[in-house]
């Protein structure tokens, strides 16, 4: 099978690698989307892990191989495969601090070497306790590439859900790329008031129509201002950083309103350094929280928002590219333009 294997120093290139052997209770799964998301770019640029890898970890496909023992999937079904899923009985576990779970940092899905994921490949191996509680089974009528976004929901709703966001709140989500609007699609579920910023008119156009009330061009427009005049001169009850541009998590402090919570969601990467007043934090009595990757406790609902199309996630697709270019779908994907958003690699098309 063609894969795109990380080379390391930035490197990513297609190689011909053997079609992974499954075991008992086991999948094997044809991948036939699966979205680029910018955790696995910033490995790529920052040689996070050692090559060679095979990233790739929003993954939807079709089961065309069944371990022995394998009960609940058959032939032909359609499914989204989590690459992470935690032990439930740890000191982290107990506290749903699912992502600490020693268990959950092993990845379970790989197409060839270290596993790290796979879905840059056309068929993953799914390992028993991924079987178990990380894959989630979809009918006919649910194209892949709304399925592929099973993953990405999952990590803002967990967030989402720690924000304790209340109806009336005034949201403020930083940054409208695939995952800001995710954020922005739901809060407004919550009856929160959604307001965003980002410096690309075509998302700024798109983000309206998902559920912000306002979205602005940080360049033109003084976001702190125009926030605090929504709110009586208070500033947001809630801020979402979720782009990782300098200078955004001090925004956030300026824009939020004394006991607000603040949100880091896109700062993965050791490189990112922040400096903050100390003062804003303890005599603004602010929270300010990190939340990382999914949770098995808004698994299943999370996986219904997108199969039944309550989330219109395929809104954000821009480009649906074959595997031959994923090159290019980095490059997209790490420099947008004006319009592409959610990159969605096809696996079984080369050209």
């Amino acid at each position: 099978m063609r894969a795109a294997v990380y080379k390391g120093a930035g490197r990513v290139s297609i190689e011909t690698v053997p079609v992974p052997e499954i075991g008992p209770g086991e999948l094997l799964v044809r991948v036939e989307s699966c979205g680029i998301c910018h955790t696995d770019l910033k490995k790529i640029e920052h040689d996070l892990l050692p090559p060679p890898r095979i990233f790739g970890h929003e993954t939807a496909g079709t089961v065309v191989r069944v371990g022995a023992g394998v009960e609940t999937f058959n032939l032909g079904d359609g499914v989204s495969v989590f690459h992470h899923i935690p032990c439930r009985q740890c000191f982290y576990c107990r506290r749903k601090l699912y992502a600490q779970c020693a268990g959950y940092k092993k990845v379970g899905v790989t197409a060839g070497f270290e596993p790290a994921g796979g879905g840059f490949a056309q068929y993953v191996r799914v390992m028993d306790w991924i079987v178990r509680d990380g894959v989630e089974k979809f009918g006919p009528g649910v194209p892949f590439d709304r399925a592929c976004f099973v993953e990405p929901v999952n990590t803002c709703h967990k967030a989402v859900v720690q924000m304790e966001a209340q109806p009336g709140d005034t949201a403020l989500v930083l940054g409208q790329g695939p995952i800001g609007l995710i954020f922005t699609m739901l809060l407004a579920r919550t009856g929160a008031r959604v307001v965003a910023t980002d410096t690309i008119r075509h998302r700024r156009e798109l983000s309206p129509r998902v559920g912000a009330s306002e979205c602005w061009d940080p360049r033109q427009s003084d976001v702190e201002r125009e926030v605090k005049a929504l709110t009586e001169g208070r500033g947001a009850d809630l801020v979402v950083v979720a782009t990782s541009v300098r200078g955004l998590v001090e925004q956030a402090i300026h824009c939020s309103r004394p006991g607000s919570r603040i949100l880091l969601f896109a700062q993965t990467s050791h490189q990112e350094q922040v400096e903050l007043s100390g003062a804003d934090i303890c005599v603004g009595e602010r929270t300010l929280f990190g939340s990382y990757s999914a949770s098995v406790d808004v698994q299943k609902e999370s996986a219904r928002l997108v199969f039944s199309g309550e989330l219109p996630v395929e809104d954000l697709i821009s480009h649906r590219l074959p595997l031959g270019s994923i090159e290019a779908g980095i490059e997209l994907a790490t420099h947008p333009d004006e319009e592409s958003l959610k990159i969605v690699m096809q696996p079984q098309r080369w050209e």
